[in-house]
């Protein structure tokens, strides 16, 4: 449930928010509803009331498909992962997971329109997201060891944003490689390039910078 608060100023309004919720400022999570002379007002929730939220949407859209299906839901590093085990998974999965991809994303547009904010969300079935990982970083990897002894561009096959973030993430510290996630949409994919070792030392030296701030 959302609520709504008003003070003279927007930390007067958190702190009021907080005290009467009884939460530290940091769990608080709010979007500014008005800023008039008199005050400001502001609507705020917890995390565990979006978490909440869309569990209970997915669930609801799995039972619209008749079907039943039990949901665990947990947070880690901000990212909201929700496992579903349904009585037809192969069904809510479909042909190269292009349905458990647009149930994410109904989830994640519903998520932001009921709370104004973006959360990263990912729904999986049956560990489908795991052993997907799994083809797709063997893939990754094998490539970018290929751009290390060539020296030439690579770019993978299209994938979703929590796929493109897996392999951004193991590929990191690999060394003389750079990866960057182009296009638009369903055809946004992740190019691996090369970089000499002058170049590769910039690069992670601005990574660790913009880290930092």
């Amino acid at each position: 449930m959302k609520f709504i608060y008003k003070d003279e100023t927007l930390e007067k309004v958190i702190d009021k928010a907080c005290d009467e919720i009884n939460i530290d400022p940091e769990y608080l999570h709010y979007h500014v509803v008005k800023e008039e002379k008199d005050g400001v007002s502001i609507e705020c929730y917890t995390i565990t009331e979006v978490i909440d939220y869309a569990q209970d949407y997915i669930l609801q859209i799995i039972k619209d498909y008749g079907l039943e299906a039990k949901a665990t839901t947990t947070l880690n590093d901000g990212v909201i992962r929700i496992t579903i085990d349904a009585s037809h998974n192969s069904v809510l999965i479909g042909k190269n997971g292009k349905t458990l991809t647009a149930l994410n994303n109904m989830v994640r547009s519903a998520v932001f329109t009921y709370f104004q904010e973006r959360y990263k969300i990912l729904l999986d079935i049956n560990d489908y997201k795991d052993e997907k990982y799994e083809k797709i970083l063997r893939i990754a990897k094998k490539v970018a060891r290929d751009v290390q002894n060539s020296h030439v561009t690579a770019t993978l096959d299209p994938m979703t944003s929590d796929e493109r973030r897996v392999v951004h993430n193991a590929l990191s510290n690999y060394h003389n490689i750079k990866t960057e996630s182009s296009g638009k949409g369903p055809k946004r994919a992740v190019s691996i390039y090369y970089l000499t070792d002058e170049e590769y030392i910039k690069h992670q030296e601005a990574k660790q910078n913009n880290e930092e701030i």
